[in-house]
Parts: structure tokens; C-alpha cells; sequence
């Protein structure tokens, strides 16, 4: 006689028992739940361009729908390529120095996985985009945390060279910098590249904000200088550039590229929506922090409230209506400096309406 047994599933062992639900995941929840303006997590409220889903549908229907070569279609490169140079001066070959991936997240690991091994440190600058240390984990690798001077958010170099070992194998570099909207300047790049020098270190530059630097000031890609460029894997973002972050997909793009001004518009946009924003936040008792780059805006509300950051933003969400990242989420040992982090890439709209309620505060 056979006796049956209820079906079981494996117990899952996670290589990341640390990592759990992410703030922005928590915060958009939140938000959805009390019906809050959510200028918390970092994407747009308004539509890509109707051209782009055209040009997408046509890609579609011309039958480019199966898999593409593994570091995307040749096409795809070749614009890649074509317009990094045009921006930056720097000439990569599209056949052996261009991949395409799912998304600029999975090229922050791609290029992780592709250089660290076990027992390799890599330098992370806090505060950071939440999935550098996850990704250095993964691939056996220590994150050795550096934090950027409080309140500038600037690049410290000498704590940069104390971190540095024989064991240090890159150092991720975010430029325009989220969550602080601060951007590196030609010197922050030269002093970078003389402090590596005499290393063998890897450099992971996250620039998926390229397009959102303001005032008239270049973003300085890696790019633009060849002796980082030759230790560097550059990242970019089709999300952040063209308005889908949703899609994690770019070889339908490269008819859309090939018109320029859709990316160098991108920063005019960009800081029309920043100065509609500080302009409606004098009306608040929050502070602005200077925005150089991205779609974030970073405030300082201790005026506002005593709380930590993340209480605050979990009331600001649920009572005030406005939904924010607390900037604590960005660090390692979650430093608190009584800032939060708004998200302008919004319609006039939906800015108009959070500001109107921020300035109930």
C-alpha cells in the first residue's frame, strides 16, 4: 500500500539573506494604498514618444521578433557607437566593445560578473543605487563602502586612495548621481584617473542620467577621457534616455537614434521640469539641495520634522500624500541626515498637485 504525500518544496537557501524588499517597492505600495502623489520612485507619469512605439511596431511587423546575436543586433552597435562618438570623441568598435543588455541593471552585473572574483573588493561610494552590492555578492566580491562628502556629495579622493588595496578589483562610479543629483566635474575625472593609475582597477560608470545635466554643463563620460575609457565599461540607459523604463529592451531602437534630438533635448526638458519644481518648493518649508543632473531632487526637511528618514517619508506618504525615498535607503549602515528624495519626472499636472500639498507642511 502506497501511502500518498502532499508535494514539497525544496527549502530556498538565498545567497542574498541580507536583501529583502526594496524602499522603493515599500514606498510605491504605500503610496498606491493611500491614494499619494508618488514622486517616490524614479520613473516617468507620461508617455514616450508616439514616434518610438511606431517605430517599435514597425520593427515588430517587419518580423524582428526572434533572438538577436548575444551582444545585440549589429545595427543597434553600430548607432551605439556612432553616437557615443559624436558625443564624447571616443570611437568604440561596435563588433567587439558594444553589448546590448536587458536594461542597464543587468550590465552593472554583466560587467560585475565579467571582472570580480571571489575574494575582490570593489569600491562603492555611498549613497548608491541599491543593486551594486548585491551584484558584487553575487560574484564572491566584498563592496568596501567610501561615502561621498555629506552635503556636497562630492567625490572624497583621499578616502577613495585609503580604500584601495591590492585586493580592490574596480570602483563603481555614478555620474549624474543618483539619489543626490550631484554630477562629477572634468577635474573629479582627472583626479579619478591619475588616483588609478598606477592600479589595476576596473572602472563600473553608471551613467544612465547622461542626458540630464543642466546649466550648460557637459556630462564628462568616462569616454571623454581615453585613459579611463581603457579600464572602463561605460553603462547607459534606453529608459532613462527615451521616457520606457518599463521596457528593458533596446535593439528596436536604433532607427529611433539615429535622430539626435531626442537625446540632446533631453536635458532643456529635463530642467524645465527641475526649475517648475524648486520654484513650487519656496513655497514649502523644505530646503532644496542643488540638482545638476537627473530627474531627482533631493530636500532637507529637519524645518519639517525631527523623524528619521524613513519615518518621515512613511508620513509624509500615508498623511501628506506625497510619497519620497528617504535618503538613508542609499546607504550601507543607513547614515541620517534628515534628507528625502523627490522624483520630477512627472507631468506639470501630478508636480503641481504634490507641490500643493508639500506646501501644507
Amino acid at each position: 500500500m502506497t501511502l500518498a504525500t502532499a508535494p514539497r518544496t525544496p527549502p530556498i537557501e538565498s545567497r542574498l539573506p541580507r536583501v529583502g524588499t526594496t524602499i522603493f517597492t515599500v514606498m510605491s505600495a504605500l503610496a498606491a494604498e493611500h491614494g499619494a502623489v508618488n514622486l517616490g520612485q524614479g520613473f516617468p507619469d507620461f508617455d514616450c514618444d508616439p514616434a518610438l512605439v511606431s517605430a517599435v511596431d514597425d520593427a515588430m511587423r517587419a518580423g524582428f521578433n526572434q533572438y538577436p546575436p548575444m551582444a545585440g543586433v549589429p545595427a543597434l552597435r553600430e548607432a551605439i557607437a556612432a553616437k557615443i562618438e559624436a558625443l564624447y570623441g571616443h570611437r568604440y568598435d561596435p563588433g567587439s566593445e558594444v553589448t546590448v543588455t536587458a536594461g542597464a541593471t543587468q550590465a552593472i552585473l554583466s560587467a560585475i560578473l565579467a571582472v570580480v572574483h571571489p575574494g575582490d573588493e570593489v569600491i562603492v561610494l555611498d549613497p548608491c543605487y541599491d543593486s551594486y552590492e548585491p551584484n558584487i555578492v553575487m560574484a564572491g566580491g566584498t563592496a568596501v563602502h567610501v561615502p561621498l562628502v555629506p552635503g556636497t556629495f562630492a567625490p572624497d579622493f583621499d578616502r577613495i586612495a585609503a580604500a584601495l588595496s591590492p585586493r580592490t578589483r574596480a570602483i563603481v562610479v555614478n555620474s549624474p548621481h543618483n539619489p543626490s543629483a550631484t554630477v562629477w566635474s572634468r577635474p573629479d575625472m582627472e583626479r579619478l584617473a591619475a588616483l588609478l593609475r598606477p592600479t589595476g582597477v576596473f572602472v563600473i560608470s553608471d551613467e544612465v542620467y547622461e542626458h540630464m545635466v543642466y546649466d550648460g554643463a557637459a556630462h564628462q563620460s568616462m569616454a571623454r577621457f581615453p585613459e579611463l575609457a581603457a579600464r572602463s565599461f561605460v553603462i547607459s540607459s534606453f529608459g532613462k534616455t527615451y521616457h520606457v523604463t518599463g521596457w528593458k529592451v533596446g535593439y528596436v531602437l536604433a532607427r529611433y537614434m539615429a535622430d539626435a534630438s531626442h537625446h540632446l533635448g533631453l536635458a532643456a526638458f529635463y530642467q524645465r521640469k527641475r526649475d517648475l519644481f524648486r520654484a513650487g518648493l519656496e513655497r514649502t518649508r523644505l530646503v532644496p539641495l542643488p540638482t545638476r543632473g537627473t530627474y531627482f531632487q533631493c530636500v532637507d526637511y529637519s524645518a519639517v520634522s525631527d523623524r528619521s528618514e524613513e519615518d518621515f517619508c512613511r508620513w509624509l506618504t500615508t498623511e501628506k500624500g506625497v510619497a519620497a525615498i528617504p535618503l538613508s535607503a542609499f546607504y550601507a549602515d543607513a547614515y541620517e541626515q534628515r534628507i528625502a528624495r523627490f522624483c520630477f519626472a512627472k507631468k506639470d499636472e501630478t508636480l503641481a498637485v504634490a507641490l500643493d500639498r508639500l506646501a501644507q507642511l
